[in-house]
């Protein structure tokens, strides 16, 4: 008699990655740059591996321009990031956002500075995403 086959090998299971994935902005604009657009196929991507985790975007913008108009910034970036994932087929009510404005600075800079790395909105998966877990 024949040994047994083997089992079959497990199937590898595939990790969500909960993020960040972070996505800039050029001075003063919220449109996805091509740069940001294949950072975000490539989360978009990883959340199929998430289930139907909640999705948050936190925006963000560098210290140049007033706080309040800041705020205001960083949500249209926030929101664009937004109405980008929800058209790559993320559930609309699955994604919440969060405007940061110029707090949470990612390089400190004195105010009136324009950096780059500053002008972003971070995007997280999970059930504590977004609330600094």
């Amino acid at each position: 008699r024949a040994p047994p086959p083997p089992p079959p090998e497990p199937a590898p299971v595939v990790q969500c990655q909960p993020g960040p994935f972070i996505v800039f902005f050029e001075w003063n604009k919220s449109d996805i740059t091509p740069e940001a657009a294949s950072i975000l196929d490539n989360a978009v991507t990883q959340y199929q591996s998430c289930g139907n985790a909640q999705v948050m975007l936190a925006g963000y913008t560098d210290t140049s321009g007033s706080p309040k108009y800041n705020v205001g910034l960083s949500q249209r970036r926030a929101d664009s990031v937004k109405a980008y994932m929800v058209s790559r087929s993320i559930p609309d009510g699955v994604i919440s956002t969060e405007a940061f404005g110029e707090t949470n600075l990612r390089v400190q800079t004195a105010d009136g500075v324009r950096e780059v790395q500053n002008r972003r909105v971070e995007i997280t998966y999970g059930p504590g995403a977004g609330s600094g877990q």
